[in-house]
């Protein structure tokens, strides 16, 4: 074991504290039991491009999809972690579940930590928990592509009711979701940036597709378009505003769980580049393959990318209820220099696995393929450009001031 591997290992044992009952199986075996499930069906559901219903129905069974819920609500309470541990495990074992998984748990995380006191969200909370409902997100309409920060459609109101109608480009898992946690202008008079969370469930709203998901990878997470018609409360307004919510939770909890998931994908990739040189080695009495220095750099970028994954979770987690904290500069910085940071390394981590395992890591029928891997986790660079996170951070990373130490 490498010195940087055991320094992730202390860090990760500090942070991943247990938090659930122990006359019960723990969330990493719970996890176990849905990744088992994942694993089996991930070749059909990449190669179907279809919806993993087997794994998110045991991830159902396994009551994971509530874990996050307050005790108080059904839930285990369940803290950002353990959640990121559980993005990690089932994106090793089939993308387009963890990243499903990782969506909804940042929905939930918005609901539990922005939805206290209001009765309507309390209420959605004990559903998550009772009847382990999907949350499915829909942040990205018409034409402004990954801007999740300006809306055009608007919530219109009428007395206690409000509708709202919406050109979502694309709703992932939309079509089998049971609820959806959604932006909006405030109003039609509202500027675009002035926006509101909504959380709608299935019988609030109807769905017609729009667009078809034909795509290169994370294809199980059916990420169609669609328009959306909603008609409910007022009540399901989130009581804090957006831009609140966006800096405290929806950025730092979705960014977390996604490099979870792509780190996943990256292990499993090292994992298929082990087992090939180490079949090479016994075959040619330990001499090792021309491809082992690509497995040894595999290994150094799996270990970075789970570093910079664990460093973030450490600061997120002893600082989730100190607002100014969140909202500074540093942190806002950080958590998407995260994002653009882990999808490049999960990239870098699988090409150099492909390349440990050569032609039998390109084949799609070895014991060693890696071009589901490789296909799924071009999609992190894409997924909210990365080269619009970059262009929008200039000021403030002029802003932000350098570490006079090592440990700052």
């Amino acid at each position: 074991m490498t010195v940087q591997e055991v320094q992730f290992r202390n860090v990760a044992t500090e942070i991943g504290r247990v938090a659930f009952s122990p006359e019960g199986p723990s969330f990493q075996q719970r996890t176990a039991n849905v990744a088992q499930v994942a694993a089996a069906e991930a070749e059909a559901v990449d190669r179907e491009a279809r919806f993993p219903r087997k794994a998110i129905d045991a991830a159902r069974k396994e009551r994971l999809l509530g874990a996050q819920i307050p005790v108080e609500f059904g839930g285990d309470a369940a803290s950002i972690s353990e959640v990121a541990d559980m993005c990690y495990a089932l994106g090793r074992s089939c993308a387009s579940v963890g990243m499903i998984f990782a969506m909804h748990q940042t929905k939930v995380a918005c609901l539990v930590r922005h939805g206290a006191g209001s009765g309507w969200h309390e209420s959605l909370m004990r559903r998550v928990a009772a009847e382990q409902m999907l949350l499915a997100s829909s942040t990205t309409e018409g034409q402004n592509g990954g801007n999740i920060r300006f809306s055009s459609a608007a919530v219109e109101s009428a007395g206690t009711e409000i509708s709202l109608v919406r050109d979502a480009t694309v709703i992932s898992y939309g079509a089998e979701a049971d609820g959806i946690i959604t932006i909006a202008r405030r109003s039609d008079e509202a500027a675009g940036s002035d926006q509101v969370l909504l959380a709608i469930t299935r019988d609030d709203y109807t769905l017609e597709p729009t667009l078809a998901w034909e795509t290169l990878g994370m294809r199980g997470t059916c990420s169609a378009g669609f328009k959306l018609n909603f008609r409910g409360a007022a009540e399901q307004i989130f009581p804090v505003a957006y831009e609140k919510i966006h800096a405290q939770t929806m950025t730092p909890v979705a960014h977390l769980c996604w490099s979870s998931v792509w780190a996943g994908i990256a292990a499993a990739a090292v994992d298929r580049a082990q087992l090939f040189i180490r079949k090479a080695a016994r075959g040619s009495g330990g001499n090792m393959p021309p491809g082992a220095a690509h497995f040894t750099a595999a290994k150094m970028s799996l270990t970075k990318l789970r570093a910079v994954i664990a460093a973030n979770l450490h600061f997120f987690e002893v600082r989730e209820r100190d607002v100014r904290a969140l909202s500074s500069v540093d942190f806002q910085s950080s958590i998407n220099l995260l994002k653009v940071e882990a999808s490049e390394l999960a990239v870098a981590t699988v090409m150099h696995a492909m390349r440990a395992c050569g032609l039998s890591g390109y084949r799609n029928d070895t014991d060693v393929s890696i071009g589901r891997h490789l296909r799924d986790v071009l999609s992190a660079p894409i997924m909210i450009n990365n080269d619009r996170i970059l262009a929008s951070m200039g000021t403030a990373t002029l802003m932000s001031t350098v570490p006079d130490s090592l440990c700052d």
